[in-house]
């Protein structure tokens, strides 16, 4: 009994190494500008089998072994920060009203809605609550973070989990320098770039020269467009490239409807000819086993 006790003891604390390297290994991955494999990220998480943006859905991506979690943050009337894709609470649990207008005490105590708006046992988490949940486990993109990024920081450091985070945006390399560069050490910044608009590769080259970021968000909606396939060569051995499956017009069609049909033709197209090392997708567990049958995952 003691050397059964003693071997359940030694799995446990394996598995808990595991997990508290799990986050690191896969940031580690994004600094050195690993090729080797490709990273899934789970939009709001697992939400086709729990509620989005909830200590269930991060629990159920973690558990089929996505990389980064994407998780939207809004901010209650009372300044505290609670995970929410919307401004309003009417879609995705059972109150009304813009979120800026209720406070914490109120949304604790409404639930959660399924992807088909039926109630659930599912609470509204707090972003601290997230960030512990998830500590050390995965890698974290807050959505909607960088409007209040000064006020959502000090919880970073709270929880430990600046090394954890991931966050994106549309500004330009200057506003990224002057208004993040406190936080550059500890978060990855991801510039967002709109591939179909003037000025993309000239975006894209300040940035590298100016901030050399470890992945670029990539959008594109025109296939016949030929930066894509020309920012494979422009970003080699510079940046990871992120490119979203959620729906078509992110990816000129390539998306997760397409690979439901023909995954090749999906994500075998981004990771082939267009260089995606990171992929969003509303189906990780499908992209998972796509990339684990290519020894990608």
């Amino acid at each position: 009994m003691k050397k059964l006790t003693l071997f359940l003891l030694l799995v446990f604390i394996v598995q808990l190494v595991n997990a508290q390297n799990r986050a690191l290994e896969i940031r580690n991955k994004l600094l050195d500008r690993d090729v080797s494999s490709v990273l899934v990220v789970a939009h709001r998480g697992d939400w086709r089998n729990a509620p989005e943006n909830s200590l269930k859905a991060i629990d159920y991506a973690i558990d089929m072994g996505v990389d980064i979690i994407e998780l939207d943050v809004q901010r209650t009337a009372d300044g505290k920060f609670i995970l929410m894709h919307d401004k309003t609470l009417d879609r995705t649990t059972t109150g009304k009203g813009a979120v800026a207008k209720v406070t914490l005490d109120s949304i604790r105590t409404l639930k959660l809605r399924n992807g088909c708006a039926i109630k659930t046992k599912e609470n509204v988490p707090t972003l601290e609550e997230a960030l512990l949940h998830a500590k050390d486990k995965v890698m974290i993109n807050l959505d909607k973070a960088d409007s209040y990024f000064e006020e959502i920081y000090p919880l970073l450091e709270k929880t430990g989990t600046t090394k954890q985070i991931i966050m994106k945006g549309s500004r330009n390399p200057e506003e990224v320098k002057s208004k993040f560069s406190a936080y550059l050490n500890e978060v990855i910044y991801m510039p967002v770039v709109n591939l179909d608009k003037a000025k993309a590769e000239e975006n894209i080259n300040a940035f590298v020269q100016d901030l050399k970021p470890v992945a670029f968000e990539l959008v594109y909606n025109d296939s016949t467009n030929v930066l894509p396939v020309k920012t494979v060569k422009l970003l080699d051995k510079k940046s990871l490239i992120w490119y979203n499956t959620l729906w078509d017009s992110l990816c000129a069609g390539h998306d997760d409807d397409l690979a439901l049909e023909d995954p090749d033709k999906a994500y075998g197209y981004l990771i082939d000819t267009l260089g995606a090392r990171i992929i969003q997708t509303d189906r990780p567990a499908y992209l998972i086993n796509y990339l684990k049958g290519r020894g990608l995952h």
